[in-house]
């Protein structure tokens, strides 16, 4: 090879390692802002995040420890409100006024760093008289208020999805306000309390009309959360606090993919690309350099 050609070679190398990465941590996820302690992939935002949460085509989801993406069972998060630490879930298989359905289990997990917030009013839908929790030496469903709620589900016509006709005697519903010590991990298993599907609702606009009631799974987190100084100065230099794959120590994620211990500041393309310059350049004419020698070897 002529040394015109080789350093045409080393050339054309160069230029096609100098382009910048693909950033790994996004700020969005569809319409939802993404901000620390969430993340859209592994390795970005909160390593109890990160397991549980992330961004699939557009989509954030989250995923308990028994609701995998293998299972296609994962929860849609609808919407996150940094202000009161909120984040809003949608179980695909859940009930509401429009659609109702045979639902299978509900759970966070136990290791979530979620809890659930107050305001969630969960439905029974379709239960057997038999069901626990209808046990007369319990106290698990609202006879108050919750009756009317019951009301508002069977006047739905979605009702006719788990067999009952609109207007169905309340006799199988059961509403009740905060499910502990149903199970571990805010766990709700449908079949052990012999009920067809469930509801969530977060917010009643009037509670008359079940139509403007605000299904979902309403979820807190925690202050322990919140921004650390070293966070705050990764944002600050444009990074996206991440964390480390082996032992999950901070980690600063730059737009170019690069990750540092500190912030993004003098972590720019240009620097990024000099770093991989020197290694292809060295391996480049490193190769080049025993391709003479092996050259050289078959002439003698």
């Amino acid at each position: 090879m002529s040394p015109v050609l080789l350093l045409f070679s080393i050339h054309i190398l160069l230029v096609q390692k100098g382009s910048s990465a693909t950033p790994t941590c996004q700020t969005t996820c569809g319409t939802i802002p993404i901000r620390y302690p969430f993340g859209t992939a592994y390795g970005c935002g909160h390593p109890a995040f990160s397991k549980h949460m992330k961004c699939n085509l557009g989509t954030l989801e989250y995923y308990s420890s028994t609701r995998t993406t293998s299972n296609n069972n994962a929860y849609t998060v609808s919407s996150i409100d940094y202000a009161s630490s909120t984040v809003i879930i949608i179980d695909p298989l859940m009930s509401n006024c429009t659609e109702m359905q045979n639902s299978g289990s509900f759970t966070l997990g136990d290791d979530t760093p979620f809890t659930l917030a107050k305001e969630n009013i969960f439905v029974l839908l379709g239960c057997s008289t038999t069901s626990p929790m209808f046990d007369s030496r319990e106290d698990f469903c609202d006879t108050g208020s919750g009756s009317r709620v019951c009301r508002g589900m069977y006047s739905c016509r979605g009702v006719t999805g788990i067999g009952l006709p609109q207007n169905a005697p309340i006799s199988t519903c059961c509403v009740y306000d905060y499910p502990t010590g149903i199970g571990l991990g805010y766990s709700l298993d449908l079949p052990k309390l012999q009920c067809s599907s469930y509801a969530s609702v977060y917010e009643f606009g009037d509670e008359g009309d079940p139509m403007k009631w605000k299904f979902g799974v309403s979820l807190n987190y925690n202050d322990s959360y919140n921004y650390s100084d070293a966070c705050k100065d990764c944002e600050a230099s444009g990074g996206f606090c991440g964390f480390a794959s082996l032992d999950e120590s901070f980690s600063c994620v730059c737009n170019n993919g690069v990750n540092t211990t500190t912030n993004c500041f003098g972590q720019g393309n240009a620097l990024s690309g000099t770093r991989g310059l020197k290694i292809q350049t060295v391996l480049t004419i490193g190769g080049l350099v025993m391709s003479w020698m092996f050259l050289l070897i078959q002439c003698r």
